[in-house]
Protein backbone atom coordinates (compact mmCIF):
# COMPACT_ATOMS: atom_id res chain seq x y z
CA UNK A 1 0.00 0.00 0.00
CA UNK A 2 1.47 3.56 -0.40
CA UNK A 3 2.66 5.29 2.06
CA UNK A 4 1.30 8.84 3.08
CA UNK A 5 3.32 11.46 4.95
CA UNK A 6 1.20 11.22 7.85
CA UNK A 7 1.76 7.84 8.82
CA UNK A 8 5.24 8.22 8.63
CA UNK A 9 4.65 11.43 10.99
CA UNK A 10 2.79 9.14 13.12
CA UNK A 11 5.74 6.82 13.31
CA UNK A 12 8.10 9.05 14.40
CA UNK A 13 6.22 10.85 17.29
CA UNK A 14 5.61 7.47 18.61
CA UNK A 15 8.79 6.05 18.44
CA UNK A 16 11.47 9.02 17.97
CA UNK A 17 13.19 7.00 15.04
CA UNK A 18 14.06 9.36 11.84
CA UNK A 19 12.00 9.87 8.90
CA UNK A 20 13.87 7.43 6.58
CA UNK A 21 13.54 4.68 9.48
CA UNK A 22 9.98 5.33 9.98
CA UNK A 23 8.44 4.84 6.02
CA UNK A 24 11.11 1.95 5.73
CA UNK A 25 9.66 0.21 8.47
CA UNK A 26 5.84 0.75 6.87
CA UNK A 27 7.02 -0.10 3.42
CA UNK A 28 8.43 -3.16 5.03
CA UNK A 29 5.26 -4.24 7.05
CA UNK A 30 2.85 -3.00 3.83
CA UNK A 31 1.70 0.18 6.34
CA UNK A 32 0.80 -1.98 9.27
CA UNK A 33 1.74 0.57 12.34
CA UNK A 34 2.21 -1.52 14.82
CA UNK A 35 4.28 -4.24 13.12
CA UNK A 36 6.59 -0.78 11.94
CA UNK A 37 6.29 -0.59 15.48
CA UNK A 38 7.58 -3.78 16.68
CA UNK A 39 10.13 -3.62 13.57
CA UNK A 40 11.54 -0.51 14.98
CA UNK A 41 12.13 -1.83 18.38
CA UNK A 42 13.75 -5.43 17.01
CA UNK A 43 16.23 -3.23 14.99
CA UNK A 44 17.05 -0.97 18.39
CA UNK A 45 16.17 2.21 17.04
CA UNK A 46 13.25 3.00 18.79
CA UNK A 47 15.04 2.35 22.18
CA UNK A 48 15.67 6.09 21.43
CA UNK A 49 12.09 7.23 21.79
CA UNK A 50 11.90 6.03 25.27
CA UNK A 51 14.83 8.32 26.25
CA UNK A 52 13.73 11.19 25.06
CA UNK A 53 12.65 13.05 28.18
CA UNK A 54 15.37 12.01 29.99
CA UNK A 55 17.53 14.57 31.28
CA UNK A 56 21.23 14.53 29.79
CA UNK A 57 23.71 16.71 31.14
CA UNK A 58 26.94 14.76 31.62
CA UNK A 59 29.02 13.84 28.85
CA UNK A 60 32.14 15.78 26.53
CA UNK A 61 33.74 18.51 24.29
CA UNK A 62 35.88 17.46 21.74
CA UNK A 63 38.14 19.51 19.03
CA UNK A 64 38.68 19.00 15.92
CA UNK A 65 41.41 20.41 14.05
CA UNK A 66 42.10 20.53 10.36
CA UNK A 67 44.76 22.70 8.53
CA UNK A 68 42.56 26.22 8.82
CA UNK A 69 39.32 25.39 10.24
CA UNK A 70 38.55 23.88 13.53
CA UNK A 71 35.03 23.00 15.29
CA UNK A 72 34.34 22.50 19.28
CA UNK A 73 31.58 20.45 19.99
CA UNK A 74 29.64 19.49 23.09
CA UNK A 75 27.79 15.75 23.74
CA UNK A 76 25.64 15.04 26.06
CA UNK A 77 25.04 11.34 27.70
CA UNK A 78 22.98 11.02 30.91
CA UNK A 79 25.67 9.63 33.16
CA UNK A 80 29.50 10.51 33.36
CA UNK A 81 29.76 7.16 33.70
CA UNK A 82 28.78 6.46 29.39
CA UNK A 83 30.91 9.58 28.89
CA UNK A 84 33.97 7.52 29.86
CA UNK A 85 33.15 4.67 27.26
CA UNK A 86 35.08 4.30 24.45
CA UNK A 87 31.92 3.98 22.29
CA UNK A 88 30.89 6.96 23.15
CA UNK A 89 34.45 8.37 22.99
CA UNK A 90 34.20 7.95 19.38
CA UNK A 91 31.12 8.87 18.74
CA UNK A 92 31.82 12.31 19.85
CA UNK A 93 34.88 12.43 17.59
CA UNK A 94 32.99 10.70 14.49
CA UNK A 95 30.13 13.69 14.96
CA UNK A 96 33.23 16.04 14.97
CA UNK A 97 34.49 15.20 12.22
CA UNK A 98 31.18 15.52 10.38
CA UNK A 99 30.62 18.71 11.30
CA UNK A 100 33.63 20.34 10.76
CA UNK A 101 33.77 18.80 7.06
CA UNK A 102 30.39 20.11 6.31
CA UNK A 103 30.18 23.22 8.06
CA UNK A 104 25.99 23.51 9.37
CA UNK A 105 24.94 26.39 10.07
CA UNK A 106 23.49 25.27 13.63
CA UNK A 107 22.61 21.68 15.28
CA UNK A 108 19.69 21.05 13.25
CA UNK A 109 21.09 21.27 10.24
CA UNK A 110 24.08 19.12 11.89
CA UNK A 111 21.82 16.36 12.45
CA UNK A 112 20.35 16.27 8.91
CA UNK A 113 24.02 15.59 7.29
CA UNK A 114 24.65 12.28 5.60
CA UNK A 115 26.60 10.03 7.66
CA UNK A 116 27.46 6.44 6.62
CA UNK A 117 24.47 6.01 4.80
CA UNK A 118 21.63 7.77 6.97
CA UNK A 119 21.77 11.24 8.91
CA UNK A 120 23.65 11.99 11.92
CA UNK A 121 20.69 11.93 13.58
CA UNK A 122 19.89 8.55 13.04
CA UNK A 123 23.66 7.87 13.36
CA UNK A 124 23.45 8.54 16.96
CA UNK A 125 19.93 7.12 17.54
CA UNK A 126 21.46 3.70 16.91
CA UNK A 127 24.34 4.92 19.17
CA UNK A 128 22.07 5.25 21.79
CA UNK A 129 20.20 1.67 20.99
CA UNK A 130 24.08 0.25 21.68
CA UNK A 131 24.99 2.83 24.50
CA UNK A 132 21.52 2.43 26.22
CA UNK A 133 21.30 6.20 27.39
CA UNK A 134 20.03 9.21 25.89
CA UNK A 135 22.52 11.14 23.61
CA UNK A 136 22.57 14.61 22.10
CA UNK A 137 24.42 17.14 20.06
CA UNK A 138 23.76 19.80 22.20
CA UNK A 139 25.63 22.56 20.52
CA UNK A 140 28.92 23.04 18.22
CA UNK A 141 31.61 26.11 16.98
CA UNK A 142 33.17 26.24 13.59
CA UNK A 143 36.47 28.33 13.58
CA UNK A 144 38.67 29.33 11.36
CA UNK A 145 42.14 30.72 10.60
CA UNK A 146 44.85 32.21 8.17
CA UNK A 147 48.30 31.07 7.71
CA UNK A 148 49.19 33.83 9.93
CA UNK A 149 47.22 31.70 13.08
CA UNK A 150 47.80 29.24 15.46
CA UNK A 151 45.23 27.06 16.91
CA UNK A 152 45.72 26.08 20.59
CA UNK A 153 43.04 23.16 21.29
CA UNK A 154 42.80 21.65 25.60
CA UNK A 155 40.17 19.24 27.07
CA UNK A 156 40.35 19.14 30.68
CA UNK A 157 39.65 15.92 32.54
CA UNK A 158 38.80 14.17 28.90
CA UNK A 159 36.90 16.80 27.67
CA UNK A 160 34.37 17.69 30.85
CA UNK A 161 35.84 21.43 29.68
CA UNK A 162 37.10 22.15 26.14
CA UNK A 163 38.63 25.47 24.99
CA UNK A 164 39.78 26.20 20.98
CA UNK A 165 41.96 29.60 21.11
CA UNK A 166 43.41 31.15 18.14
CA UNK A 167 46.33 33.23 18.24
CA UNK A 168 47.78 35.43 15.90
CA UNK A 169 51.24 36.19 14.25
CA UNK A 170 52.67 32.88 15.68
CA UNK A 171 52.74 29.22 14.74
CA UNK A 172 53.64 28.90 18.15
CA UNK A 173 51.29 25.41 18.95
CA UNK A 174 52.49 25.45 22.08
CA UNK A 175 51.99 28.90 23.33
CA UNK A 176 48.61 28.46 21.92
CA UNK A 177 47.63 25.64 24.04
CA UNK A 178 48.92 27.68 26.81
CA UNK A 179 46.62 30.31 26.75
CA UNK A 180 44.01 27.37 25.92
CA UNK A 181 44.92 25.79 29.25
CA UNK A 182 44.12 28.95 31.09
CA UNK A 183 40.96 29.82 29.82
CA UNK A 184 39.45 25.95 30.94
CA UNK A 185 41.26 27.34 34.38
CA UNK A 186 40.42 30.86 35.15
CA UNK A 187 37.00 31.04 32.64
CA UNK A 188 37.25 34.52 30.99
CA UNK A 189 34.08 35.96 29.67
CA UNK A 190 35.90 38.07 27.09
CA UNK A 191 39.54 38.38 24.96
CA UNK A 192 40.12 42.35 26.08
CA UNK A 193 38.33 45.10 27.27
CA UNK A 194 37.55 46.32 23.89
CA UNK A 195 35.12 43.36 24.12
CA UNK A 196 32.85 44.03 27.07
CA UNK A 197 30.19 46.75 25.81
CA UNK A 198 29.71 50.17 27.41
CA UNK A 199 26.56 49.14 28.53
CA UNK A 200 28.12 46.78 30.73
CA UNK A 201 31.16 49.11 32.26
CA UNK A 202 28.55 51.83 33.16
CA UNK A 203 26.40 49.29 34.96
CA UNK A 204 29.39 48.05 36.65
CA UNK A 205 30.83 51.47 37.50
CA UNK A 206 27.54 52.56 39.13
CA UNK A 207 27.17 49.82 41.37
CA UNK A 208 30.68 50.19 42.19
CA UNK A 209 29.89 53.64 43.04
CA UNK A 210 26.83 52.95 45.16
CA UNK A 211 29.17 50.65 46.91
CA UNK A 212 31.69 53.27 47.70
CA UNK A 213 29.13 55.84 48.74
CA UNK A 214 27.47 53.16 51.21
CA UNK A 215 30.74 52.25 52.66
CA UNK A 216 30.70 55.72 54.21
CA UNK A 217 34.10 56.77 51.64
CA UNK A 218 34.21 60.44 51.29
CA UNK A 219 33.02 61.72 47.60
CA UNK A 220 36.16 63.22 46.89
CA UNK A 221 38.36 59.90 46.89
CA UNK A 222 35.78 57.25 45.49
CA UNK A 223 36.19 58.27 41.67
CA UNK A 224 39.60 56.91 42.09
CA UNK A 225 38.47 53.82 43.84
CA UNK A 226 35.70 52.93 41.57
CA UNK A 227 38.44 52.67 38.88
CA UNK A 228 40.61 50.58 41.16
CA UNK A 229 38.09 48.01 41.35
CA UNK A 230 36.67 48.38 37.89
CA UNK A 231 40.48 47.27 37.17
CA UNK A 232 40.11 44.29 38.63
CA UNK A 233 36.51 43.61 37.51
CA UNK A 234 38.39 43.74 34.10
CA UNK A 235 40.66 41.25 35.77
CA UNK A 236 37.98 38.71 36.45
CA UNK A 237 36.08 38.64 33.14
CA UNK A 238 38.87 39.72 30.45
CA UNK A 239 41.55 37.56 29.32
CA UNK A 240 44.50 39.70 28.42
CA UNK A 241 44.09 41.66 31.88
CA UNK A 242 44.18 37.78 33.91
CA UNK A 243 47.43 36.85 35.66
CA UNK A 244 48.76 33.70 33.36
CA UNK A 245 48.06 30.57 35.23
CA UNK A 246 51.69 29.41 34.22
CA UNK A 247 53.48 32.23 35.30
CA UNK A 248 51.50 34.87 37.93
CA UNK A 249 54.19 37.27 37.58
CA UNK A 250 52.93 38.26 34.10
CA UNK A 251 49.46 39.07 32.68
CA UNK A 252 48.27 36.82 30.24
CA UNK A 253 48.60 39.87 27.28
CA UNK A 254 52.03 40.98 27.80
CA UNK A 255 53.49 37.18 28.44
CA UNK A 256 51.79 36.58 24.49
CA UNK A 257 53.19 39.85 23.31
CA UNK A 258 56.24 39.32 24.77
CA UNK A 259 56.73 36.23 22.20
CA UNK A 260 55.01 38.23 19.00
CA UNK A 261 52.04 36.89 19.40
CA UNK A 262 48.46 38.13 20.04
CA UNK A 263 44.94 36.14 21.51
CA UNK A 264 42.12 36.59 18.40
CA UNK A 265 39.48 35.01 19.81
CA UNK A 266 38.95 31.45 22.18
CA UNK A 267 35.76 29.14 22.70
CA UNK A 268 35.46 27.82 26.26
CA UNK A 269 32.77 24.74 26.78
CA UNK A 270 32.23 23.44 29.57
CA UNK A 271 30.12 20.20 29.75
CA UNK A 272 25.99 20.45 31.03
CA UNK A 273 26.75 24.15 31.61
CA UNK A 274 23.20 26.24 31.74
CA UNK A 275 21.44 22.92 32.27
CA UNK A 276 19.22 21.48 34.30
CA UNK A 277 21.11 18.39 36.26
CA UNK A 278 19.59 15.15 37.34
CA UNK A 279 20.58 15.08 41.23
CA UNK A 280 20.70 11.15 41.98
CA UNK A 281 20.56 10.47 45.64
CA UNK A 282 21.96 6.22 45.71
CA UNK A 283 19.93 5.61 49.01
CA UNK A 284 16.59 6.56 47.92
CA UNK A 285 16.64 4.19 44.67
CA UNK A 286 17.72 1.68 46.81
CA UNK A 287 15.22 2.34 49.28
CA UNK A 288 12.74 2.80 46.85
CA UNK A 289 13.54 -0.41 44.90
CA UNK A 290 13.41 -2.69 48.52
CA UNK A 291 9.29 -0.89 48.74
CA UNK A 292 8.53 -2.77 45.60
Amino acid sequence: MAISASMVKELRERTGAGMMDCKKALTETDGDMEKAIDLLREKGIAKAANKADRIAAEGLTFVEVQGNKAVIVEINSETDFVSKNENFKNLVANVAKVVLANSPVDVEAALALSHEGATLAEYINTQIAKIGEKISLRRFEIVEKTDADTFGAYLHMGGRIGVLSVLTGTQDEELAKDVAMHVAAINPKYVSRDEVSQEEVIREREVLTQQALNEGKPENIVAKMVEGRLSKYFEDICLLDQPFVKDGDQKVGKYVSAKGAAVKSFTRYEVGEGMEKREDNFAEEVMSQVKK
